[in-house]
């Protein structure tokens, strides 16, 4: 049952006030990425919310980049963009479970029978699989009492608790996730083949452009040729973490948030064995390198995976363990234990300490092989920085991140950045959209992935600006200081003509800047601490009120035409996260 908004307590801000430049240009931003949403899912989706391309299998323009044309929409909802979003890519969701139920292939053994079964990947990596799952990851910000949503958070999580005799994905002896392959048929227990990742043969020359710069099919198959040792557990795993941390967040039963700390523990105490370093292959026996003749390093897309590029003759390092940094973020938001990140953090130190003078500048590595460490650069191994530092705000943790941009502007070195940022975002939605009006392609001759690059869902400087946040990436949980609802229309996001800017932040404190910007009426929003009400707000200061909080979120009443900077202090990771809205919690 709703509580009444009013029983909360609540902070009232009476001081007239301009409304700034930034406030006035991230309420138009919001407005116009809506609209130019809307022109986007109009020429790309049907009525059905199928998208408009040649349905393929595979890791080039595979289900995944279907549904990722979509990054961003989520969040811009629940920052307080109009419902239409949630409704557009909710449609274009169930869509997508039906086309790629739909979609067969005819060579690829794997998917023969379907791309997806159950409403889920049948068998596949998760670096593609975290993409194919970054909208429906986040619609419990907006939606979590949708009915299909709740069904599927459950599903998807018991995928990986052996909750389905068809999908024998986990060995709860050796706490492994059997194969990089893996889904609701289970683990891929075999070599992976080129054919598997670039999916049936298709005519390219003339028809399609694919991203990678194949310019034949056999060019595609050449780029997965060595994309092959797929066998035992890989970092790339611990991204399904996630639909344990949903499915936590959603019902609050104990079995999901042990099977999360159970298979996280597993990987910390891997990584403890190998120096420091997390191993990119565990074999079937969960030994470390069981599966690549004992070398940790091994693995497609481990430390050691550098492949050729066909179309050039280059090499590429294609080392992804760093999407690993999900699985500890997802244990630290329901333990708040910073160990988590003291082991990415330990990690970038073990590998940075490997830097030597190369022609009188000092390098870093960032691949590992038979030979030892290997690709160095100027600049320090990095992947992961951001995270240890947001989730510690120790400053050492800068060490490794330029200080400037959004960073910056929080050290106090670039008070304009936010106006900057915002009208920087202006410009790129306005390309976005004149790139898409000038795409040429027809459904017969677009890849899934070729509408991507014209998505106007621009939220980074938003999440940044407003929630004190890091943008999630491939179907993470949003990492965020604050965020808002809107108790008038009992809804995720900031009410309308309500701007914010969190202007400085420190372990545990916040400040934050909320503004009316209509002249003639009141506005009420609720602030609430994290992205799941993981924060504890224990004051709020203005410069005339000091209110005891105590709980994990409070009201803010604003008249017309006012605003004010107010100081939050909080205890960051005190509660245990869940998608329940305020109103149905404090």
């Amino acid at each position: 049952m709703n509580r009444s908004p009013v029983n909360r307590k609540t902070l009232l801000i009476d001081t007239p006030q301009p409304p700034p430049s930034w406030a006035l240009l991230e309420r138009e931003l919001i407005r116009v990425q809506t609209l130019a949403c809307q022109e986007f899912f109009n020429r790309y989706f049907d009525e059905r919310g199928y998208l408009l391309c040649l349905p393929r299998w595979g890791g080039n323009d595979g289900p995944d980049d279907a549904i990722e044309n979509l990054t961003g929409w989520p969040i811009l909802h629940m920052l307080g963009a109009s419902d239409i979003i949630l409704h557009m890519y909710k449609k274009a969701w169930e869509g997508h479970l039906r086309q790629y139920t739909e979609a067969k292939t005819t060579e690829v053994s794997i998917a023969r029978n379907g791309m997806y079964y159950k409403e889920f990947p049948v068998m596949f990596d998760w670096f593609h699989n975290a993409e194919g799952l970054t909208v429906f990851n986040l619609q419990g910000l907006s939606n979590p009492d949708d009915l299909d949503f709740q069904r599927r958070v459950k599903r998807y999580a018991g995928f990986y608790m052996n909750e389905d005799i068809q999908a024998n994905n986990y060995d709860p002896k050796h706490k492994i996730i059997r194969s990089m392959f893996n889904g609701s048929r289970g683990p891929l227990l075999r070599k992976a083949t080129a054919l598997d990742w670039a999916g049936d043969p298709i005519e390219v020359g003339g028809r399609f452009a694919p991203k990678h710069g194949e310019r034949d099919f056999d060019e595609m198959l050449a780029h997965f040729k060595d994309y092959t040792d797929i066998v035992g557990d890989h970092p790339l795993n611990l991204a399904v973490t996630s639909l344990a941390v949903n499915a936590y967040m959603l019902t609050g039963e104990s079995k999901y948030k042990e099977w999360l700390l159970e298979y996280v523990d597993a990987w910390v105490e891997r990584t403890n064995n190998n120096g420091g370093i997390i191993p990119s292959n565990v074999g079937l026996d969960g030994t470390i390198g069981g599966e690549c003749q004992g070398k940790w390093y091994g693995g497609c897309y481990g430390w050691a995976f550098t492949v050729i590029v066909p179309q050039t003759g280059a090499s590429a390092d294609r080392n992804a363990v760093y999407r690993a940094i999900a699985g500890f973020g997802n244990a630290l938001l329901v333990t708040g234990n910073q160990f988590y990140t003291d082991v990415w953090r330990n990690m970038l130190n073990e590998i940075n300490n490997n830097k030597k003078t190369i022609d009188d500048q000092i390098m870093y590595p960032h691949m590992y092989g038979d030979q030892g460490w290997y690709s160095y650069k100027p600049n320090p191994y990095s992947h992961g920085a951001l995270d240890v530092y947001y989730w510690s705000m120790k400053r050492d943790d800068l060490k490794y991140l330029p200080v400037d941009g959004w960073l910056g502007f929080l050290e106090g070195k670039n008070p304009n950045y936010p106006v900057d940022a915002l009208q920087r975002d202006f410009g790129t939605v306005r390309q976005k959209m004149e790139g898409m009006y000038n795409d040429s392609t027809t459904v017969d001759t677009r890849l899934s992935d070729d509408p991507m690059p014209f998505n106007p869902a621009i939220v980074k400087t938003l999440v940044e600006l407003m929630l004190g946040g890091i943008p999630p990436r491939h179907g993470e949980p949003l990492h965020c200081r604050v965020r808002y609802f809107d108790p008038s229309n009992q809804r995720a996001g900031i009410p309308e003509d309500v701007a914010a800017l969190v202007e400085k932040m420190t372990d545990d404190e916040v400040s934050l800047k909320l503004v009316n910007i209509n002249p003639v009426e009141p506005r009420t929003v609720i602030v609430q601490g994290g992205a799941y009400a993981e924060h504890q707000v224990l004051d709020v200061t203005t410069d005339n009120q000091i209110l005891s909080v105590n709980r994990s979120s409070f009201n803010v009443q604003l008249a017309p035409g006012s605003g004010s900077s107010i100081i939050i202090k909080m205890n960051r990771y005190a509660n245990q996260p869940t998608f329940a809205f305020p109103w149905n919690r404090d």
